[in-house]
């Protein structure tokens, strides 16, 4: 046996994968981040799984329960938020039951802010406007590197996603605005994204600190910063018909 690893999706019950779906309908054990992920979810488990809250556990606790299981021959499976590749405080955890001798299998989920484009409807790479994202988030209680601050980050001006810095709105926009973008590139909050209370701000830099305020939105949101959510746009050639490139099908 083993602990599966399972990216629980941004928010809607209906966007965790085929395989982590799979996955929650066959558990035995069932570790959820409670303070993050959707509790909808856990409606897909079995009547007598067992169900621990890892919001309310620390390393050690949830390292002990997972192979408690596992050594008990019971399928466990550790709910992360979004997908635990970002911000997911995987590594601590996977280096851990490898002390402890335990394996483990991950399984990918669809992240945050991937459903939070979707709820905006926009793409991040448009065609002569952005073709790169900058995911990151500002630094508080875990540190930043200062190459990686938001100011350094800002310098290249394109399509950026802050996670996990909705509570510092207004220092987040002053320091966008130093390292490099006009104060009038359009902005936005999405709190909750795919979540049935999801709410969506739009704005500038300018304006979103006061937008924010307005609607007290200071937790588990994105901000999401760059040209690709103003109206400029430059069509893709991709389906163009007299454009062949060797990556088409």
């Amino acid at each position: 046996m083993k602990v599966l690893f399972v990216g629980a999706g941004p928010g809607d019950k209906e966007l965790i994968t085929l395989k982590g779906y799979k996955a929650l309908k066959e558990a035995d054990m069932v570790i959820w981040a409670g303070s993050l992920v959707n509790e909808a979810l856990l409606e897909y488990c079995k009547a007598d799984v067992e169900i621990h809250n890892s919001a309310l556990m620390d390393l050690e606790e949830i390292l002990s329960t997972c192979a408690k299981g596992v050594r008990a021959g019971k399928k466990v499976v550790r709910l992360h938020t979004g997908d635990f590749s970002i911000y997911g405080s995987l590594r601590e955890q996977i280096e851990g039951l490898q002390a402890l001798g335990i394996e483990y299998e991950l399984i990918p989920g669809v992240s945050s802010f991937l459903g939070a484009a979707s709820s905006l409807g926009v793409e991040y790479t448009v065609p002569e406007v952005s073709q790169s994202l900058i995911i990151t988030r500002r630094g508080g209680r875990t540190l930043v590197p200062e190459k990686e601050s938001l100011k350094a980050f800002a310098q290249h001006g394109t399509s950026m996603v802050i996670f996990l810095s909705s509570t510092y709105v207004d220092e987040v926009c002053k320091e966008l605005i130093e390292g490099g973008y006009d104060e009038h590139t359009p902005a936005a909050i999405v709190f909750k994204a795919t979540w049935p209370e999801e709410e969506i701000i739009r704005g500038t830099l300018m304006t979103l600190p006061a937008l924010a305020k307005e609607k007290n939105i200071h937790k588990m949101s994105l901000i999401m910063v760059g040209d690709f959510l103003g109206h400029e746009f430059n069509p893709s050639k991709l389906y163009h018909k007299d454009f062949k490139h060797e990556y088409r099908t």
